[in-house]
């Protein structure tokens, strides 16, 4: 089991309460999602001092202070404050945070460096993105050029990746890092079930090649269709046929197929299709061979998956991509 990953929220004076509280519900929400492990996350919530005046005039109280190292798995995470476009790079508190980060070089050692907002603003100050991707809140563009002469500041972005750093754009975008970072840690099922837990869509950033089968399809608030869809994904391998995914959804097949339609813009099978192909695709490029795969993602032969393979419109065939994998 591995450890959990300590996720420290800086909050200065003034953080901007959306740019921390949608990220924290949602890796506490993951954390919910996974009764039979320890928690994924911990969080600490940490302050040049132990009282902050929130964006919204609300006080935080209680906050612990920089912590002096970092023993990874752990991830920094710097969020906006208000008055972005008037503050100095000579602001006291901001100057304890920046020195904070200059010494502890997060994304460097073994830690990742998350940004929301005017967050990148610190990160850019205390040189973490040199000769790196980064994006911001678009009001805060080009102030992030001026700090960070030497990144690639990239415009339009939800989110951006650059090794360990991430940085993302404005308020309501660090939640789709945040459900991003859920997927790649704790699997995208737990994703999918934190979204919709929260009641947003699930996306990921558009530096992404493709949406992973795992998560398309799901940009809905249907419960009945999430629940058919989770069972799906967690176990794909299963025989499933519209009738035992009605059954699970309590509604009858045509209904079933009906909703998938009007909610996810697919038919049933062709779902569990896509997530069966994603399956044998990993096996695949592992190294696995054409049988071994298809056996792996829930195909009855290596002949249905090239059936499938080729109903989905993929390029090549299964054994090609084995031997370039």
């Amino acid at each position: 089991m591995s450890a959990p990953v300590d996720v420290f929220f800086v909050l200065p004076r003034g953080s901007l309460i959306l740019d921390w509280a949608g990220p924290a519900e949602a890796l506490r929400f993951a954390n919910t999602e996974l009764p039979a492990r320890a928690p994924a996350f911990r969080l600490h919530f940490v302050a040049p001092r132990a009282e902050s005046a929130s964006s919204v005039g609300a006080t935080i109280a209680g906050l612990a202070p920089l912590p002096e190292r970092l023993d990874a798995p752990a991830w920094v995470v710097l969020v906006g404050r208000t008055s972005t476009g008037h503050r100095r790079d000579d602001d006291q508190e901001d100057r304890l945070v920046i020195d904070w980060l200059r010494r502890l070089q997060p994304g460097a050692r073994g830690t990742r460096l998350v940004t929301v907002c005017s967050g990148a603003l610190l990160a850019a100050s205390a040189g973490l993105f040199a000769r790196r991707r980064a994006t911001t809140h678009h009001a805060d563009l080009e102030e992030l050029a001026r700090r960070a002469p030497d990144a690639i500041v990239v415009p339009d972005r939800v989110f951006v990746q650059d090794g360990e750093v991430w940085s993302s754009a404005g308020v309501t975008a660090g939640i789709d890092l945040a459900l991003h970072l859920v997927a790649a840690h704790c699997g995208p099922v737990v994703a999918a079930r934190v979204a919709q837990r929260m009641a947003v869509a699930l996306r990921r950033g558009p530096d992404d090649p493709q949406l992973s089968p795992f998560l398309a399809h799901r940009q809905h608030f249907n419960a009945r269709l999430h629940r058919v869809q989770d069972a799906l994904s967690s176990a794909p391998r299963e025989h499933w046929s519209v009738a035992r995914m009605a059954a699970l959804a309590h509604t009858t097949p045509r209904t079933l197929t009906r909703l998938f339609g009007m909610h996810a813009g697919i038919t049933p099978l062709a779902y569990l299709r896509g997530i069966r192909l994603a399956l044998a695709r990993s096996a695949l490029s592992a190294g696995s061979t054409v049988t071994a795969a298809a056996e792996a993602a829930g195909f009855h032969s290596d002949l249905q998956l090239r059936r499938a393979w080729r109903a989905a419109g993929l390029s090549g065939s299964p054994g090609a991509l084995r031997e370039t994998g």
